[in-house]
């Protein structure tokens, strides 16, 4: 699965990267885990992750291509 770190923003409360009181490198985490059908890092509900999502674009955009690799990998079985 692509690096859940890759363009995750700064980790400071309120900077970047911080959108619905969830950082991205927590929400890209959540979402790896998610397409994989594991269970999200202890801490980060759904709710949290949607929320972040709907004011993170970038976020959005990772769990799109992350959802295409595991796709494209799957079609290699």
């Amino acid at each position: 699965m692509a690096d859940p770190r890759a363009g995750a923003g700064v980790r400071d409360s309120g900077a970047a990267g911080d959108h619905g009181g969830v950082h991205c490198v927590d929400v890209r985490t959540a979402l790896s885990a998610r397409i994989d059908g594991e269970e999200p890092p202890p801490g980060v509900t759904a709710a949290a992750v949607e929320a972040h999502l709907r004011g993170c674009a970038e976020c959005r955009d990772w769990g799109e291509r992350a959802r295409r690799l595991r796709l494209l990998a799957a079609g290699l079985d």
